[in-house]
C-alpha cells in the first residue's frame, strides 16, 4: 500500500490528476484537481490511497495528510463509496465539515451529492467525537485580478470548475444555477471558481 507519491504533475482532469513518477504515469483520483497545477520542474508530494479489487485498481490522492485520514475514516462508514467522500472532501477547509459531524447536522451533510439522511445519520454515529484530534489545513489562494467576465460568458477557468462539480456527482440543473451566479462575478482561478461554487450549492 502507497503512503504517498513524489512526481512531476503532468495533467490535470476535472476527476483527476496524472502523476509522471520515475517515468511512469500514475493516474490520481482527487477532490479539487485544480488545487494542483501542471508543474514539469518541481516535484511535488501526493497522499494516496489505494484501492484494489478483483476487476480493478484505483488511486485515490490528498493535498495534505489530513484529507487522507479523513477520507479513510469516511469511506469505512457504510453507505459512503470513495466518489462520495471526494466530494465531501472537495472544500478546503474541513471545519464546517467536522462541526456538522459533532453537531448532528443532519441538513449539511445532505447537501454533499449521494449523501441521503440515511447516510448522513450513519456518518454522524460512526465519526462523532472521532475527529476531534483534526486541525483542518488553511489555504492561501493567491487573489487574481479584477478583471470582470462579462456577462454569460464562460472563460476557461470558469468552465473547469463546472465540470469539476458535475464531476463530483452534482447534478447539472444545480450546476447551471451556479453558473448564471458565478459568470457575473470577477474573474477568478479555477480554484476559486470552485470553492466559489460550493459555497453556493451548500
Amino acid at each position: 500500500m502507497f503512503e504517498y507519491l513524489n512526481g512531476y504533475i503532468v495533467d490535470i482532469n476535472p476527476k483527476y490528476i496524472v502523476l509522471d513518477v520515475s517515468g511512469v504515469g500514475y493516474l490520481v483520483y482527487v477532490s479539487d484537481p485544480y488545487r494542483y497545477e501542471v508543474d514539469l520542474d518541481n516535484k511535488r508530494k501526493v497522499y494516496v490511497h489505494q484501492v484494489v479489487t478483483d476487476s480493478f485498481q484505483m488511486i485515490y490522492g490528498f493535498y495534505s495528510k489530513t484529507d487522507k485520514t479523513i477520507f479513510e475514516k469516511l469511506i469505512n462508514v457504510s453507505g459512503i463509496g470513495p466518489k462520495s467522500a471526494l466530494a465531501i472532501l472537495v472544500r478546503n477547509d474541513h471545519r464546517e465539515l467536522l462541526n456538522a459531524i459533532n453537531t448532528e447536522n443532519v441538513t449539511f451533510l445532505t447537501k454533499f451529492p449521494g449523501v441521503g439522511k440515511k447516510t448522513a445519520k450513519q456518518i454522524i454515529l460512526d465519526l462523532k467525537g472521532k475527529l476531534d484530534d483534526i486541525y483542518p489545513n488553511q489555504f492561501s489562494n493567491e487573489k487574481s485580478g479584477d478583471t470582470s467576465t462579462p456577462a454569460n460568458e464562460v472563460n476557461a477557468e470558469l468552465k473547469d470548475a463546472l465540470d469539476a462539480l458535475v464531476a463530483l456527482g452534482y447534478t447539472k440543473a444545480n450546476v447551471e444555477k451556479v453558473k448564471l451566479v458565478l459568470v457575473k462575478e470577477a474573474k477568478m482561478t479555477t480554484d476559486e471558481y470552485l470553492s466559489a461554487g460550493l459555497k453556493i450549492l451548500m
